[in-house]
């Protein structure tokens, strides 16, 4: 059993790796070390994040998937949140959540006692989608309620977009131009690939 760290933030903004020290400290209290740390910088609405994805692909069967919060992996549509859990099923991964206390068995779970595991199991799975579906509505009513924001401080003339991070800019284009990758290039400027992306594109 592996334990793979995921990390996240909405925006290249955010610092995605702040909750690294806890999840650390959580994994050391359980006396295992975390074998793989996945950060980026994207939505957790969108299902296709490149570390996510890059995270299931590695993990092997039983793996842990440690997250900070259960919106850390999801803000997922009900769809796209059930396709997730389907893969995630499939390879028999178990999400442990720092704000999920039922989670934190599978850490010490004995895996020879498959009553234990397959109760532990049907438990999280439960709790999963309730924390899930909650991130999904939490994120639908801050969308809503920016949305109402917007339309009222244009109704006042007061709404002018978001400011771009010319500076940020600048340095990704610079780093274009030498030849780095996407991925080096996101590293370096402390953004999200799909940052550079956008950059590149225009």
């Amino acid at each position: 059993m592996f334990i793979r760290a995921y990390l996240r933030a909405s925006t290249s903004e955010q610092d995605a790796s702040r909750a690294k020290d806890q999840l650390q400290k959580f994994a050391e209290h359980h006396d295992h070390k975390i074998a793989n740390w996945f950060i980026e910088n994207e939505s957790g609405a969108k299902a296709e994040r490149p570390e996510l994805i890059r995270m299931i692909k590695d993990s092997l069967d039983g793996d842990i998937i440690l997250v900070e919060a259960v919106d850390r992996l999801s803000r997922l549509k009900r769809s796209d949140w059930d396709a997730l859990r389907a893969i995630m099923q499939a390879k028999r991964l178990r999400v442990v959540a720092l704000d999920l206390p039922t989670s934190h068995a599978a850490m010490s779970v004995n895996q020879q006692d498959e009553f234990t595991s397959r109760m532990l199991d049907a438990v999280n799975s439960m709790m999963l989608d309730m924390l899930a579906a909650i991130a999904r509505k939490d994120y639908e009513q801050r969308r809503e309620r920016q949305k109402q924001g917007i339309n009222n401080a244009k109704l006042e003339g007061k709404y002018k977009g978001r400011p771009k991070d010319e500076k940020l800019r600048q340095k990704i284009h610079v780093l274009l131009e030498k030849g780095f990758s996407i991925r080096k290039i996101a590293e370096i400027a402390g953004c999200a690939p799909s940052t550079v992306q956008r950059v590149n594109s225009k």
